[in-house]
């Protein structure tokens, strides 16, 4: 396939629209794409008013008369650029105006593919609306853009957009599509459950389950879109055996997530952000537990989406627990960062930091650094109330919950995640399910060293890689039935590694920075290549 000659469309729900690591993944992957495929065109939702997406900046002259063809037509569009570093064309749609027809739309794609669409809810309507409409507009840049002789791949990431494969199926065959899921439906929805995964994934009638949880419709078109795609794939072995089982489809590819190390500041703006990110995590600590730290404390975090058991964050705090029982020799404050439902900056958190004290303010010591909505159905801070973690200034472990997105404006750290990330000694992802997992990825690309497990992608693709990156990253073994030995090994592994003489410690963070750079898009773009390469292959048949 002549990749000069080829236009290549990735749709997604999260282009320009963060909601999870799909954003990371195709941000990041972006300036790879471009290098290989001059033309690359990204598709995403429009879900802000004119001028409010602070992702997106609009070019009303790029592809103008195309887009003023488009409209006639009745698509409603913006065409701009991603606001990131490589700058990627984005159309984002607004498919609003499909709502009208969607009783027209679902009874056809029943009549055609078998969709079911009985039970499906506005959290499944919506994408299923910006799917077709997503595939409208390839269609119609298409036919108004390419030449005959030239290839077009549309590339579809998650059930979310896979109306659009259906679409194109149907109407435009000749451009080769390609499915890629992060996450099977029902495997999320089996583990966020509580029900073993691994261990019953052959038992488990998928329809069934469906049916039994309610996701009947979305299931109904991810296994659709797996089906009908030309090349399938996924980001990791462990997404393929539930893509396997819970599709009936093995996936054509695999292919794992990179980043760009464009990401990482370069040395001299490493080190200073690096003690900045120190110098405000000792001072949000002191501010939190209302008494100042140890001359050295060990810093450690865990963050990501907050599903309690999924990501291991039961496992996290029982093996701190069962540390500080053990009176390890350092003092180590432990973070959790996920975003939860929350009021705003704890006030007299906030007063502390800024060196005032709010009338009332006894001294005491709090878990979190901003005020939850819900704090007694809170699963972090009832699981911490529950094994009696008190913050005290004897205790050898201290436990801050900050369940905010670290934006760089949440009132309290006012820094951006990687900037947050960046002063921390060590973190700890002990995840049950974890499709892939940026999360230890984006530790080790930032030199700090990680425990990630077995039943993570991320972990699963590095296992064999440490016997030369050994001590740069940790992978615990977890099954659906081990979670005492899980905890028993991530306490000695945060006590061993706490213990570290500055020499040792500084030869993991090399060893990390070394582990992070066989996953750069550079090295992985290639997986991306050939499934564009089958797709456009089979698509010509």
């Amino acid at each position: 396939m002549n990749k000069k000659n080829t236009t290549v469309f990735e749709v997604s729900w999260e282009v320009c629209n963060k909601v999870g690591g799909i954003h990371t993944v195709i941000s990041t992957k972006s300036k790879s794409l471009l290098d290989k495929y001059g033309n690359v065109i990204m598709i995403g939702p429009d879900l802000a008013k004119e001028g409010e997406n602070i992702e997106f900046a609009e070019d009303k002259l790029l592809y103008e008369a195309w887009r003023m063809q488009a409209e006639k037509s009745g698509l409603k569009i913006r065409v701009g650029r991603w606001k990131i570093h490589s700058r990627p064309i984005v159309v984002l749609v607004d498919f609003t105006s499909f709502f009208k027809d969607k009783d027209d739309i679902f009874a056809h794609f029943w009549e055609k593919y078998n969709l079911d669409s009985l039970r499906g809810g506005w959290d499944y309507i919506e994408p299923v609306m910006f799917g077709v409409a997503a595939g409208k507009v390839i269609e119609s840049f298409y036919t108004y853009n390419l030449l005959q002789y030239e290839t077009a791949i549309a590339h579809f990431h998650e059930w979310m957009t896979g109306s659009g494969i259906l679409y194109l199926k149907e109407n435009l065959p000749q451009i080769g599509t390609v499915f890629t899921t992060h996450a099977t439906i029902l495997g999320r929805t089996i583990a966020g459950n509580h029900l073993p995964l691994y261990s019953k994934m052959m038992e488990y009638n998928p329809q069934v389950m469906a049916n039994n949880y309610n996701i009947s419709a979305k299931y109904s078109l991810e296994k659709l879109s797996a089906e009908h795609a030309d090349i399938f794939t996924t980001v990791s072995s462990i997404t393929a055996k539930e893509c396997k089982y819970f599709l009936g489809k093995k996936p054509d590819i695999i292919t794992p997530n990179g980043f760009e190390d464009s990401i990482v500041p370069i040395q001299n703006e490493f080190n200073i952000k690096k003690q900045l990110s120190k110098n405000k995590l000792r001072e949000v600590s002191e501010a939190v537990l209302g008494y100042e730290l140890d001359e050295n404390p060990f810093f450690v975090l865990n963050s990501g989406r907050y599903e309690f058991k999924n990501k291991g964050i039961d496992i996290f705090i029982k093996s701190l627990v069962k540390l500080n029982s053990l009176n390890p020799e350092r003092e180590i404050v432990a973070f959790i960062a996920v975003p939860a439902g929350t009021k705003g900056a704890n006030p007299i958190v906030k007063a502390r930091l800024e060196g005032n004290r709010m009338e009332g303010d006894d001294g005491k010591s709090f878990f979190c650094t901003h005020e939850l909505y819900d704090i007694q159905n809170d699963p972090v801070v009832s699981l911490l109330k529950e094994l009696n973690v008190n913050n005290s200034k004897e205790s050898k472990i201290k436990i801050i919950f900050s369940p905010v997105y670290l934006n760089g404006s949440d009132g309290i750290f006012n820094l951006k995640y990687y900037d947050f990330l960046i002063g921390f000694h060590f973190t700890i992802f002990p995840s049950y399910y974890e499709p892939w997992g940026y999360t230890p990825m984006e530790s080790v690309a930032f030199h700090v060293p990680t425990v990630t497990t077995s039943l993570a992608g991320f972990g699963d693709w590095i296992k064999d890689k440490l016997k030369i990156y050994k001590d740069g990253a940790y992978v615990l073994e977890r099954n659906d039935t081990n979670d005492d030995e899980v905890i028993d090994n991530l306490t000695e592994i945060i006590n061993e590694f706490s213990s570290l003489n500055v020499e040792e410690f500084m030869m993991s963070c090399i060893k990390a920075k070394e582990l992070s750079k066989l996953a750069l898009w550079n090295h992985l773009i290639k997986h991306y290549v050939d499934a564009y390469n089958q797709a456009g292959e089979k698509a010509e048949e």
